[in-house]
This record gives C-alpha cells, structure tokens and sequence, in this order.
C-alpha cells in the first residue's frame, strides 16, 4: 500500500497543462468579477443623470455592491470548505452576471441597490475561492506568481469596462454596459465540469476515485492503484469548523494583521478609485476623462500583481509585501505635490501597483499562510473585514474634501493605511504559514506545533 502526500505532490509537480487549465478558467472569472464590479463606477454619471439621483443618493447605490462583497467574501468564503469549491464558484457567477443585468432593468435608486448588494455577494464570495483554488494547485516554486498573474485578471475586467463604457454608454445607454455582464453565465456548466474540485474537500468527503484523477493529472508519473492511501497533515484532517483554523497554532495575533493589512489596503484603493479624479482636477491638472485614470490605475495594478508575485517566489513573501505598502505611501503622498504630467502619470501608474496590485500579493499571502482545509475560510474573512475599508474610504475621504484641505493632507490622509499596512504584515509570524510549516524545511515549527498540543 502506497502512503501519498497529496500537497507534496502538489507543491513539486512540474508545471503542465493542468496548471495552465486552472489558471485559465481563475483569470477568465477574474476578469468577469472584475468588470461587473468596476461598471457601476463606469456608469455612474450616466446613472445619475437618467435616474436624476444627487451625490449622496448616487453614493449609497455604489456603495451597496461593497456591503455585498462584505458578507459574500465571509460567508461563502467559509461555505465552499463546507459544501466544496466549485458549487460556490458556480453559484457566485450566476450571482454576480445575474443581478449585474437585472440591475440595467431598472429606474429605481433604491432597486438598483439592491441588484447591486446581490450581485456583491457574487463577486466577494468568488474571490477568495478563485484566489484558494490557484494557491492549492500551483507548485510551491511559483506559487506566488501564479495566483497574482491570475488575479491580475481583475485589473483586465476594470479596463474591459473602460473600454466597453467608451464604445457603449453614447450609443446603447448606460444599461448596455449591465446586460453586458449576463455573458458569463453560458460558462457556468462548462467551468463547474473542468474545474477541479478542492483535494482537502475531496480527502474529506471520501471520494478518492476523483482525488486519484486529480493526482494523475498533477503528476503525470503516478499510476493510479487501489491500494493507494492519501494523507493529509492533521490541520487538515480536523473535524472542527474552518473558522477554527484561523486562530488555532498560535496564529489569532497573525489573523487580526493580516484582516487589518486587508481594511487599510482597500481603503486605499477606493479612497483613490472614488476621489482622484477629483482630488487631482481640483490641483488643476487636466489629465483628461475619467477612463484614462481608470486604465492607468489597473495597468499599474497588473504590473506591481504580477511583479509582486514574481518577486514573492524568489525573495519573502512577507518582506515584499512591507516594501510595496510602503511604495503605496510614498507614491501617493506625492501625488499630492506639483508634479509634471508625464511623471504624475507614472506616479498614477505606481500606485495602482502598490495599492490594487499588493492586495493582490497580500491574499496571495494569506492563502499561503491558512492550511487547505481552512484556505476560503481564511481568504473569505480577511477580504470581508477589508471590505470594512472600502466602505468607509469614500466617505471619510469625502468628508475630508469637503473641508477644504490643502491638497498635500488630502492624499497624506489616503497613505498612512500603507504605513498602517506594513506594520502590520511586519508583526505577521510567518513560521506559522501552512505553506511552510508542510514543508521539509521547518520541522522544528511543525515540532512546536506538536509539543504545543501535547501539553494542552
């Protein structure tokens, strides 16, 4: 009888089709999330217009997907290590393409945000197990790379939603561009057959028939045999609720500063996703549409995603992590300075990298730190209590403007989060990260581990 480690297979399998598979199908649904979410935005002045909603109103109904993704990153985040991933992922598409349509249908403010609150739900929970799908079967040497390449996807659906609101928004309406989102949904059967179910849920749910072609997929050498036995580390064998795993093996201190990295990175994004226009017309620049910040915002984002990830599989993923939060507050402290317009547009350009682009890298990180069994979980709340961030951002930062601030404190006040952020990924203990303590070179955390529980 054969004893196999199904994440050591994992982690030392040679990159093939298999892979390319999986990181197809995580970014094209990236892509989908990220377009439905960056489209209200798009078409918000529009919106406005036909709807004859004032700023506060308008607001409100932006706001409403944020309070969806909340409570979808946490709950169907935490549902998929219970039912498995590709139900959820399944359900969160038809979500997020179904209720981004069904609010195009609509006149009213108040029912617009409620399409947009259910179609949040959608497009947080899909996050987190999109990110703990790509974590799980991408090979430890490139693990980091793979997961940001596949969530740089996002930063391509904003820009699809750019492009598709320029083509679109005169000629067929501001509703064109929600009908639009309905495509997905002709996806959904072929991407719940080829997507691979998660090999912890599998493990779990004894179906060892499945886990066995998933294995052989993974590692072109193995020959399935009946009397193959798979293993898992006892973290992951653990009968108690997923949550639990977020604080057990001393990581509860870890888990709050990688939830309050999660609140100040977002707060930073949609600190700038609502005001830099504005912050940056009132400087009087005059940098053009809307749109062309939008597209250098996440070309920027892609490139500090996947240079992020790049850089966290050759150096600590920890340590690149703090160097990027503190890239965020430098670069945007200094949009608030005079600067020419072609430098203001690669300082644009590097803060989208060091704000879209590290949460990238940061959930990255937390799906490497979090065993499998727990792995949405963990994602799924670290996301859902950043979305406390995007929240408040808008507002606390429109208060700020309101009053009438020299533009310097302005942005000062967008880039303390960085400085906040680096802190405290820099208190992260990463020796409790799964992704090293499943390793053969840290035997003597796993040693800690065991001596911890011997003596409860």
């Amino acid at each position: 009888m054969r004893q196999l480690d199904i994440y050591k297979i994992a982690d030392e399998a040679k990159l093939n089709p298999f892979h390319g598979l999986v990181l197809f199908w995580c970014s094209l649904i990236i892509i989908f999330d990220g377009y439905d979410l960056a489209v209200a935005g798009i078409a918000m002045p529009a919106i406005m217009k036909d709807m004859g909603v004032n700023s506060t109103q308008a607001g409100f109904m932006a706001s409403s997907a944020l309070f969806g993704m909340m409570f979808g990153a946490i709950f169907l985040g935490t549902l998929a290590d219970r039912v498995g991933r590709r139900w959820v992922i399944s359900i969160c598409i038809v979500l997020f393409s179904v209720f981004t349509a069904a609010a195009g249908l609509t006149q009213d403010p108040v029912v617009f945000g409620v399409m947009r609150f259910l179609a949040g739900l959608g497009i947080g929970g899909v996050m987190p197990n999109i990110v703990a799908e790509m974590t799980e079967y991408a090979p430890r040497r490139m693990r980091a790379t793979l997961v940001t390449l596949m969530f740089s996807g996002y930063s391509v659906g904003g820009i699809l939603a750019a492009f598709l609101g320029k083509a679109m928004l005169v000629n067929f309406g501001w509703q064109s561009v929600f009908y639009a989102a309905l495509a997905p949904i002709v996806l959904v059967p072929f991407i719940f057959m080829s997507l691979p179910e998660s090999m912890s849920f599998l493990h779990q749910a004894g179906r060892f028939d499945e886990l066995k072609a998933i294995v052989a997929r993974l590692d072109r050498t193995y020959s399935p045999s009946a009397t193959d036995h798979f293993v898992l580390p006892e973290r992951d064998r653990s009968g108690k609720a997923p949550v639990h795993h977020l604080f057990s093996e001393k990581r509860s201190f870890s888990t709050i500063m990688l939830w309050l990295a999660s609140f100040m990175c977002l707060f930073m994004v949609y600190a700038l996703s609502t005001w830099l226009t504005k912050l940056m017309a009132s400087a009087g620049y005059n940098l053009g549409s809307a749109m062309t910040f939008v597209m250098v915002l996440n070309l920027g984002a892609m490139i500090g995603a996947v240079g992020g990830g790049w850089l966290a599989d050759r150096f600590n993923i920890k340590y690149v992590l703090i160097f990027m939060y503190l890239l965020a507050a430098l670069s945007i402290t200094l949009l608030g300075r005079p600067l020419p317009l072609e430098l203001l547009f690669v300082v644009v350009g590097l803060a989208g990298a060091s704000t879209i682009g590290t949460q990238i890298v940061n959930n990255a990180f937390v799906g490497q730190f979090y065993p499998a069994a727990a792995r949405s979980t963990g994602l799924g709340w670290a996301l859902g209590v950043g979305r406390g961030g995007a929240i408040i951002a808008p507002i606390l930062i429109g208060v700020l403007v309101g009053m009438s601030l020299p533009l310097e404190m302005n942005f000062v006040a967008i880039a303390i989060p960085g400085l906040l952020a680096a802190i405290a990924i820099s208190l992260v203990n990463s020796k409790l990260s799964a992704a090293i303590s499943n390793s053969s070179i840290s035997s003597e955390v796993r040693d800690d581990i065991v001596m911890e529980k011997g003596s409860a």
